[in-house]
């Protein structure tokens, strides 16, 4: 069975006023100190690690290849990050985009220093929080392989997982804003299918031979061969309220990933979508999320949001069964269709709350609390 693995950024926040805190750099001395301190614990969290600006944190899971492995990994994580931030006077909010004006402040090294300089506002402004998922590949040809036969179904994921309806203060419209707003990178978004790992490979060295990059870690493609492992990494999701979402994310992205590699072995061709109809089937999905039509991952045309989420779920039923996660996953997928998702779920807070600063408070409590209650 692939095993899988999650990244998830998590937003630095003042517990009262919910104003991001660029507070990371004191968050990893705190857990650098906890792991000099206790070598021996398990639980110390040396697998935190800085993101492009001051107010974020990630953490990474280990692979694993049953999800209630998955779940207890987020779950404890979550908690002790929330732990060591609130060294540092700050609490960590699982939103993907601040509900409050903020001006990030960008890490210092060289290599974010020079993010800076070559990208102006797209990196000054780029606060934003997702979720990565990793899943294990045999070998680059089976990765492009993969990559190859994923792209129409990514979008659902985006709508799924939409967290981030808030941005610099107003309602964007949106219910995944993170996702137009990370699209400002010029590596970022759907890409063509390569056909090899050859030609895969030609083309991120072209990109960064154009000197626009500043290495092959700047390749933004919703999805990717990791540079680090040997998996392909899936970028389309906003990092999730809930702690079950990003299982049912995890669950589903390794059946596609399975679903496709099976495809590939019996010599089944991609379905040749182009970039731009992909484009704005991401638009489509990060402007609905849940609350409106996707385009079906099939035809790309409108449809439902439940009835694209079904068609995901049909295209991989049967890698699903084959893993045990096929009731996971339906009684995930019927959670979301009761509750909503994170975006939902902060806008039913606004509502209820009256205010983004109190948005911003309930969903840290949220966050470590393991499970979104109803909207």
């Amino acid at each position: 069975m692939r095993s899988v693995g999650v990244e998830e950024e998590l937003l630095l926040v003042d517990a009262r006023s919910g104003l991001p805190q660029a507070v990371s750099g004191a968050v990893l001395a705190a857990a650098e100190r906890q792991a000099w301190e206790r070598p021996g614990d398990v639980t110390h969290s040396h697998h935190l690690e800085k993101e492009l600006q001051w107010e974020q944190l990630e953490f990474a899971t280990k692979p694993v290849t049953r999800m209630g492995e998955l779940q207890e990994e987020i779950r404890r994580s979550r908690r002790e990050a929330a732990r060591l931030a609130a060294t540092a006077g700050a609490v960590v909010a699982a939103i993907a985009t601040s509900p409050l004006p903020v001006k990030p402040l960008l890490n210092v090294g060289k290599r974010y220093q020079w993010m800076g300089e070559q990208f102006g506002l797209t990196a000054q402004e780029q606060l934003t929080c997702g979720c990565h998922v990793h899943v294990a590949v045999e070998s680059d040809e089976e990765g492009v392989a993969v990559l190859d036969r994923i792209r129409p179904w990514l979008s659902v994921l985006t709508a799924m997982s939409a967290n981030s309806p808030f941005w610099q203060g107003q309602d964007s419209g949106y219910a995944s804003y993170r996702s137009r707003v990370w699209n400002r990178w010029p590596s970022a978004g759907p890409v063509e299918v390569f056909g090899s790992a050859e030609r895969y490979h030609e083309q991120v060295t072209a990109m960064v031979g154009t000197g626009v990059l500043r290495d092959k870690g700047m390749i933004y493609f919703d999805a990717r061969l990791s540079a680090t492992y040997p998996t392909v990494e899936i970028r389309v999701a906003d990092v999730c309220l809930d702690a079950s979402t990003p299982v049912l994310l995890a669950a589903l992205t390794r059946a596609l990933v399975e679903t496709a590699a099976r495809a590939w072995q019996d010599g089944l061709p991609p379905a040749r979508i182009g970039t731009s109809l992909l484009r704005l089937a991401s638009w489509r999905a990060g402007r609905s999320g849940l609350d409106g039509p996707l385009l079906h991952p099939d035809t790309m045309r409108e449809t439902s949001p439940m009835e694209a989420v079904g068609a995901l779920y049909q295209h991989v039923r049967d890698a699903l069964r084959d893993h045990d996660d096929d009731q996971l996953v339906q009684e995930g997928i019927a959670k979301l269709e009761r509750h909503g998702n994170g975006a939902h779920v902060q806008r039913s807070l606004l509502h209820s709350e009256g205010d983004l600063a109190r948005v911003v408070t309930r969903c840290a409590q949220l966050t470590t609390d393991g499970e979104v209650p109803p909207a």
